[in-house]
């Protein structure tokens, strides 16, 4: 049985990871600092049923540790403590438009607070770092579909500089330390469990209430929309494929994807860009009610597409995301009904 750290393990994607690695009879240590940026209560339903999953028979063991990751005495005594063999680094702060009115958030908790794991990481000698990043590193790149081996020095938001410098700090700890961290740029996750501030649980809570919709650059974003199951069955194979040096890597043209050191970069995203409009419409669809659309102007660090090129993740661990969005949709307006018993 590994003994796996799982951070941000009330958030939405780490709650899904921390049901994936108990279903596989981990040990799972799940930390979260149960920050107020979205719903507290929501953040307690989900460890109330990963504490009610791991007593299920069959399942591996859950402990809910509340903890900030910017807090460098707890982390350490953390580490120190359990002696971890994988770590899954999902805790951070998110969201790009709230970046421009709390960047400190951003810098303690995903500059900080990421310093505080790879520290860990260090210290213990963990296994593996697997660590999330962002689509949003991609910054003002234009060329589709985005692949690893793009450079990325021209971030849009402060969140994605963060991302951006959570990569460099990774690979300069497997570069020192020999420590194996691998890198995940996720594109625009949804499904059940989701977070309130993200367009598919915006967007359906406006069209149940009868309330309009905010929806930016007039209908016209792409986005490589990625079903949360899909996102977790990538990251459950990589922590098992621990990056080791590349021996064709090269100085003199360097791959930024990966490294003579142990060090990796994959993007997990379903590869077919869809229109905001349609994502609308196939909401209209599935709740049986048309939206009232308040057609805005492009904000301040969106980007006006993304689309995942996600062949690196299919060579090396054979796994490409592949839910439809009309599928992905329908899950989550059922979940999103079945929750708020509406």
């Amino acid at each position: 049985m590994r003994k796996v750290l799982v951070t941000g393990a009330a958030g939405f994607i780490g709650f899904h990871v921390a049901r994936a690695f108990l279903r596989r009879g981990e040990e799972v240590i799940g930390l979260d600092n149960l920050n107020p940026y979205y719903s507290v209560d929501l953040k307690r339903d989900r460890v109330r049923l990963l504490e009610d999953q791991q007593r299920s028979a069959g399942q591996g063991r859950f402990e809910f540790v509340p903890l900030d990751l910017a807090d460098q005495p707890g982390m350490t005594r953390l580490f120190d403590e359990r002696r971890f063999d994988c770590v899954v680094n999902l805790a951070a702060q998110a969201g790009v438009r709230y970046s421009l009115e709390n960047p400190q958030a951003y810098t303690s908790s995903n500059v900080t607070g990421f310093t505080n794991i790879l520290e860990g990481c260090r210290r213990t000698e963990v296994g593996h770092l697997v660590y999330a990043s962002s689509s949003s590193v991609y910054g003002a790149n234009t060329r589709m579909p985005f692949s690893v081996g793009d450079t990325v020095d021209h971030p849009l938001s402060l969140y994605a500089a963060t991302k951006k410098a959570n990569e460099l700090m990774a690979h300069a700890y497997s570069h020192l330390f020999r420590l194996p961290t691998t890198g995940l740029r996720f594109f625009t996750v949804y499904g059940p469990w989701g977070r309130p501030d993200m367009a598919m649980w915006l967007f359906t809570r406006a069209i149940l209430a009868g309330e309009p919709i905010q929806v930016f650059n007039g209908g016209q974003m792409r986005r490589d929309f990625t079903y949360v199951d899909d996102i977790v069955e990538a990251i459950v194979r990589v922590t098992d494929r621990i990056p080791q040096p590349d021996p064709e890597w090269s100085g003199a043209d360097p791959d930024p994807a990966t490294s003579s050191a142990p060090y990796r970069l994959y993007n997990i995203g379903n590869n077919r860009p869809v229109e905001l409009g349609y994502v609308i419409e196939t909401l209209e669809a599935c709740l049986g009610r048309k939206a009232i659309r308040n057609l805005l102007p492009m904000q301040a660090g969106d980007v006006p597409e993304t689309c995942a090129d996600v062949d690196d993740l299919m060579r090396d661990v054979g796994f490409r995301p592949d839910t439809p969005i009309e599928v992905g949709i329908a899950r989550f307006v059922e979940w999103y009904r079945e929750y708020h018993k509406v």
